[in-house]
């Protein structure tokens, strides 16, 4: 099992960036497929971006690509999503979560979620 708690959400105007983070706990970070997904009020929860385990692979849904870049860093079992140049749709809870791999873009597939941290981008 492993422990997923997301931090780093806030209220940020249009155009500007936010650095989500996701810490794990519990068993081996670095096995496990990693992924951010979001879910904006009255909509289903929706992919961001999905890593694998090596982190050298990964899926960005079209919507972030070019502004979103996600990162883990196994040394001290955390995964970032950096955000740069947020719109008013970008608001949403974000959610990380874990599975064994491989990676995949539908959220029924991860295992381990953590709590979700808001996000906030005013226009």
């Amino acid at each position: 099992q492993v422990q997923l708690v997301e931090s780093g959400g806030g209220l940020v105007q249009a155009g500007g960036s936010l650095r989500l983070s996701c810490a794990a706990s519990g068993r081996t970070f670095a096995i496990y497929a990693m992924a951010w997904f979001r879910q904006a009020p009255g909509r289903e929860r929706e992919l961001v971006v999905a890593v694998n385990a090596g982190g050298d692979a990964t899926n960005y849904a079209d919507a972030v690509k070019g502004r979103f870049t996600i990162s883990r860093d196994t040394a001290k079992d955390t995964m970032y999503l950096h955000m740069n140049n947020l719109k008013p749709e970008d608001t949403a809870v974000y959610y990380c979560a874990a599975r064994s791999p491989p990676y995949s873009s539908g959220s029924q597939q991860y295992n381990f979620w953590g709590q979700g941290t808001q996000v906030t981008v005013s226009s």
